[in-house]
């Protein structure tokens, strides 16, 4: 099953209600209008907690610099790691991780924000303009609301700052993805479907973020499974849940991992359900220091199939 790769000869590679997703974030007021703007789910009744120091603190906010829609994740403990039959050895062995609150993207990076970053001269345009079935993607503004793609580790990281955010850690990623029960995907059980999940070449391509209200997380995060993998702070180690702190954890260092590979996380519209399941740790090509900087090598791969999204630390 592990791991699909696409472009370099490598594959790339339970329950709790789910409340209403919150607002899709705003069209960037910088970059060209889209004819059809984002519709977000109505919303729906649902119990209120009684306030505390942490239920009455906020949950939503938008960001100044790119208009993403911010959701916070609540401190908290949960089970990281494969709980079903299709767990890998990666993903071994399931551990309760604790985590400080912090705010999470509630879409992926879109190709309209990306471009706020791209005119102000930080990021770079990404490898290529195309998706995987459209010529004109990232400079057609009709697809200004779909995620950007050909973005390498070192340019998500470095729109993740400029947008004074960073890229979430793996944990914090799948804690965004399970919340406190163990299912398998960020819904619940329920395998993807066309409602819940742009997967098995369903689309063919890219959806527009927050398509899929039904794919919702416990948090509300959207697109958390399907649509594009999604770039993580963390160098991969297969070995890394046998020996993580099992608070806050970062992830290995360069020296531990020995390698340049960067996790990717979600699966992609190309993959199988099983691909999309929350657990599954992937990884690609990141960034090489040690590489001529004139070379791609020095910035790591990209590939029409990995975006991202950024978090946030709780200040």
């Amino acid at each position: 099953m592990k791991k699909i790769y696409v472009l370099f000869s490598f594959l790339i590679i339970a329950c709790q209600a789910t409340p209403t997703p919150a607002p899709l974030p705003p069209t960037p007021t910088s970059a060209p209008a889209t004819t059809t703007p984002l519709s977000p789910p109505k919303p729906s009744p649902a119990p209120q907690p009684s306030p505390t120091a942490e239920t009455s603190a906020p949950t939503i906010r938008i960001s100044a610099k790119d208009g993403m829609t911010q959701l916070r994740i609540p401190a908290g403990k949960f089970i990281m790691g494969g709980l079903d039959v299709y767990r890998g050895n990666d993903e071994q062995p399931p551990h309760e991780v604790r985590l400080d609150a912090y705010w999470m993207d509630q879409v992926e990076v879109t190709n309209g924000m990306y471009a706020l970053c791209a005119d102000a001269g930080v990021c770079r345009p990404p490898r290529q303009i195309r998706s995987d079935n459209r010529e004109h993607y990232y400079d057609d503004s009709a697809f200004r609301d779909y995620p950007v793609v050909y973005v390498t580790w070192s340019d998500a990281d470095a729109y993740c700052q400029w947008a004074g955010r960073r890229l979430p850690t793996e944990a914090e990623w799948e804690r965004a993805a399970r919340g406190g029960d163990e299912r398998n995907y960020p819904w619940g059980d329920e395998l993807p479907n066309t409602y819940n999940a742009n997967a098995e070449n369903s689309v063919g391509d890219t959806s527009r973020v927050g398509s899929y209200a039904e794919g919702a997380s416990p948090f509300g995060v959207l697109d958390l499974a399907g649509n594009v993998w999604e770039w993580v702070a963390d160098f991969y180690d297969a070995n890394y849940y046998k020996k993580s702190p099992l608070e806050n954890p970062p992830g290995p260092s360069a020296e531990a991992a020995q390698n340049n590979y960067r996790v990717i996380r979600g699966g992609s519209f190309q993959d199988e359900g099983i691909e999309l399941r929350l657990a599954n740790r992937n990884f690609i090509e990141g960034p090489d220091s040690k590489a001529n900087p004139k070379t791609e090598t020095y910035y790591g791969k990209s590939n029409q199939q990995v975006g991202f999204r950024c978090a946030q630390n709780d200040n």
